[in-house]
């Protein structure tokens, strides 16, 4: 880990950025499965945190425009950040690793110190990818530079001879702000965290004007007129993309993208985009495949129609197709993935499975928080309670057991069970969250919308939930994953195996924002045999909820 200076545009000055190896993304790595990699994490960065942090009033939209405007009534520098040292720790999102591998938020290390971090890819082909993941300032770590994609590659993938070399591409998309110079107004190329906040109210996360793929600001790529595979990363902050391809006449061409694969590696087959357009969250990854054959001469752009852009510019990139017709030996698969297999209750969920819940609401002051609940057999009253009408059992009562990462640890499962994980968004309105779970690829079983009646200020519901109607999942949806996006007013259920590593690991909502402001919990993964001597707070044995 370096500082480096490198142009985010060819008409903007150099910025100072932090970067792996030197590159911001840092270098794509490539494995193959089962084959053990250990890397060497060394920090050598010098020099002052690259990032101005300021903050405005939400209702001036400081968001939409760079330049950190001290002279605006209610901007102010936020304190602190200019003198954070380089604390860094490196996360390979989506491994199956030790927890003494998995970059733990309190092990950050200072310059001079290295992490040494093995890694055994025991995993089918899929798209991981590596970033910083210090506490309480991930948000800003990650925002410096510290972040790249890694690719595990296996004979399954290989056999589908799939769109390579120039013609596979990671396409990693983030959000940024920029400083200006105040005497001409041109943007300088210094980094700057500039968000809104309400008085007296939450924070509200990072999002900027700027849309980069690759470390580039709106850029254009020549390609030929053939097919292509792209390793899409959402890498940002808090930015949601809803991705269409579209022409000239900005009419959509989505009917020239196929999804092959998402987090946890390729799906049983190709998938269209749904009707308007592919919504990829923080920390989501998709395997793309774009056919540009029915395009010679012609310019495309992939158009982000999130509605939650709020008067940012919706062009992410340029595709411009080359004229001349190409011979394209690849041919769209019927079938991707033999190894896939849809997990279900029932029949391929083992019966004894853990069953882990969590809540995610917003507070008395709107401030976004992550309970672990642990099911209990009455209502004892009082705050931290959730109870829910579940359609498929009765009544279930929960309490909360920890709401901040030092609280006590209170999900603990067996190395190589399965576990359901029930993630109940009971805030009323308020953002969705991107859920991520640490050393597991999962499934979702169900997305189930409902009436809330989860009550901020007493902190508990006021009556049972109830009125339950199932969401049909996108076809995507039923492939591997490792975050998968839960609105208010739903409860997503999701099921994933938990071995190839034992420890401490985390789980956390990837809006980093968030993640840094209390939406990171622990859970523990051990061997059963450990388990029976293991006492846990309370004096109870507890495996998973």
């Amino acid at each position: 880990m370096v500082a480096k200076q490198q142009r985010l545009h060819s008409q903007l000055p150099p910025s100072t950025l932090w970067t792996y190896a030197g590159h911001y993304p840092g270098p794509t790595i490539e494995v193959r499965s089962g084959k053990q990699l250990r890397i060497s994490w060394s920090n050598e960065i010098a020099g002052k945190f690259p990032l101005v942090a300021v903050q405005g009033p939400v209702a001036d939209g400081p968001t939409t425009r760079p330049g950190r405007e001290l002279d605006r009534p209610g901007y102010s520098i936020v304190d602190g950040v200019a003198d954070l040292p380089a604390w860094t720790v490196v996360h390979l999102h989506g491994a199956r690793t030790n927890a003494g591998n998995d970059g733990w938020a309190h092990n950050a290390g200072l310059p001079g110190t290295s992490q040494l971090a093995e890694y055994q890819n025991r995993q089918q082909a899929m798209p991981l990818w590596y970033h910083d993941h210090a506490m309480a300032i991930t948000r800003f770590n990650v925002h410096t530079g510290l972040a790249g994609l890694y690719l595990i590659r296996d004979d399954e993938e290989d056999e589908l001879d799939l769109p390579s070399g120039d013609r596979e591409l990671p396409l990693i998309l983030t959000d940024r702000n920029l400083d200006t110079d105040p005497a001409t107004g041109q943007l300088t190329g210094q980094l700057l965290y500039k968000f809104p906040y309400v008085p007296n109210g939450p924070m509200i996360p990072f999002s900027g004007p700027f849309t980069l793929v690759n470390g580039v600001i709106w850029p254009h790529l020549d390609v030929s007129a053939r097919w292509y595979r792209f390793r899409l990363l959402n890498a940002a902050n808090e930015r949601f993309f809803t991705l269409n391809l579209v022409d000239e006449n900005n009419v959509p061409q989505n009917d020239a993208v196929r999804l092959i694969g998402t987090d946890g590696g390729l799906l049983p087959a190709p998938a269209p985009l749904p009707s308007g357009g592919l919504t990829v969250a923080p920390a989501e990854r998709f395997d793309v495949l774009i056919d540009f054959s029915r395009f010679k001469g012609q310019k495309l752009k992939l158009r982000n129609a999130d509605p939650r852009l709020g008067g940012v510019e919706p062009d992410v990139m340029e595709f411009r197709v080359d004229s001349r017709a190409r011979h394209d030996s690849f041919e769209l698969p019927e079938k991707l993935s033999s190894s896939y297999v849809r997990i279900k209750h029932g029949s391929t969920l083992p019966e004894d499975h853990d069953h882990v819940w969590v809540a995610l609401l917003l507070n008395a002051d709107g401030h976004p928080e992550m309970w672990d609940l642990e099911q209990v057999d009455a209502d004892p009253g009082g705050k931290g309670i959730i109870q829910i009408n579940d359609p498929a059992g009765g009544l279930k009562t929960f309490r909360m057991v920890g709401r901040i990462f030092d609280d006590t640890t209170g999900i603990f499962i067996n190395h190589g069970n399965w576990a359901v994980w029930n993630i109940v968004h009971v805030a009323n309105g308020g953002p969705a969250h991107p859920f991520h779970i640490h050393l597991t690829e999962f499934q979702a079983l169900f997305r189930r919308s409902f009436t809330t009646t989860f009550d901020p200020a007493a902190e508990r519901t006021a009556k049972p939930i109830e009125g339950f109607a199932d969401i049909p999942l996108e076809k995507y949806e039923e492939g591997w994953k490792d975050t998968i996006i839960v609105d208010p007013g739903q409860w997503v259920s999701v099921a994933g195996q938990f071995s190839g590593g034992t420890g401490e690991f985390m789980y956390h909502c990837h809006i980093l924002d968030h993640e840094d402001e209390g939406m990171m919990r622990p859970f523990v993964v051990h061997p059963p045999e450990v388990a029976k001597f293991h006492v846990h707070p309370g004096g109870g044995h507890h495996h998973g909820g």
